[in-house]
């Protein structure tokens, strides 16, 4: 997951700009997307679509009220209201940036998904390798994320 940007009021031109941002960060990672999946909102433009046409990715645009045809991203916005924005009082778009960066840190680099066997996408951290025989309860360290709202329990080195 990735976040590109946050405006009140996202335009064509403004998401366009997001779609190049997202290019550039991708660097040579791009060529491994073959399609990109979107709705019919009337911000993704032409150029939205030429975008993406132009690092050759072919866009698919999901059927008219068919939100079923993009579970992904309609899972994923479920998964941050019901895990983090439910929770917490959103003061400005300042707070929400880092709220929402410290959440995608987390879900990408720490929490288990279960359409990859309840591994993570991006660990944070390698795997530690134990090889004396310390208790186990003490060999656990425990990260709080979001003011104790998340917590992400990692082996002691």
């Amino acid at each position: 997951m990735r976040l590109l940007g946050l405006t009140a009021h996202p335009s064509g031109p403004w998401v366009t700009q997001a779609a190049r941002n997202l290019l550039m960060d991708l660097e040579d990672q791009a060529d491994r997307f073959r399609f990109l999946v979107r709705d019919r909102d009337t911000k993704f433009t032409a150029a939205f679509d030429t975008v993406f046409a132009s690092a050759g990715i072919e866009v698919l645009r999901i059927p008219p009220r068919a939100p079923r045809a993009n579970a992904y991203a309609e899972r994923w916005v479920r998964t941050v209201r019901s895990e983090c924005l439910d929770w917490i009082l959103i003061f400005n778009q300042h707070h929400l940036r880092k709220v929402l960066n410290s959440y995608v840190c987390h879900y990408n680099g720490a929490r288990p998904h279960r359409g990859l066997h309840l591994d993570i996408p991006a660990p944070s951290r390698p795997p530690n390798s134990r090889d004396d025989n310390t208790d186990a309860a003490a060999a656990i360290e425990r990260t709080d994320i979001l003011g104790s709202l998340i917590h992400e329990y990692h082996q002691a080195a």
